[in-house]
């Protein structure tokens, strides 16, 4: 048994490569832990978000609280409230973060695939983070 106590591990700041405002991530099974599946509780202030990304293996969100946005290539933007649980197909094109004026927190789910979690591309623009919300 190896238990991380609360505390043990820093919160991280992750690269503006690859999220747009102030995104904050504190592991819960991470690169250290045996495990090939990575968990990862985000918190995204205000109109803070992800670039387009891809995972290999596909990735879960579960939001805990807030109000999230999540958008997939082609697809309108769907707002996400906490108790939400997203999947996204592995080489789906997708994009996640809080909503312009909430902040919120997700728990993030993928499987490493050959020492890789996630394909990292292009910043989301103004436009595509401000586009038609599903109904």
């Amino acid at each position: 048994m190896k238990i991380h106590r609360a505390g043990d591990r820093p919160s991280q700041s992750p690269s503006p490569e690859y999220f747009t405002g102030t995104v904050r991530m504190d592991p819960v099974v991470s690169g250290d832990d045996e495990s090939a599946v990575k968990i990862l509780s985000v918190t995204f202030e205000p109109g803070a978000r992800t670039a387009w990304h891809t995972h290999p293996a596909g990735q879960t969100l579960h939001v805990v609280s807030g109000l999230g946005l999540a958008g997939s290539e082609g697809q309108p933007v769907q707002v996400l409230r906490p108790g939400d649980t997203v999947w996204f197909a592995p080489g789906e094109k997708h994009w996640h973060g809080a909503s312009p004026d909430c902040a919120m927190t997700h728990l993030a789910v993928q499987t490493s695939v050959d020492g890789k979690t996630a394909n990292w591309m292009e910043h989301v623009s103004d436009a595509d983070y401000s586009g038609p919300r599903a109904g």
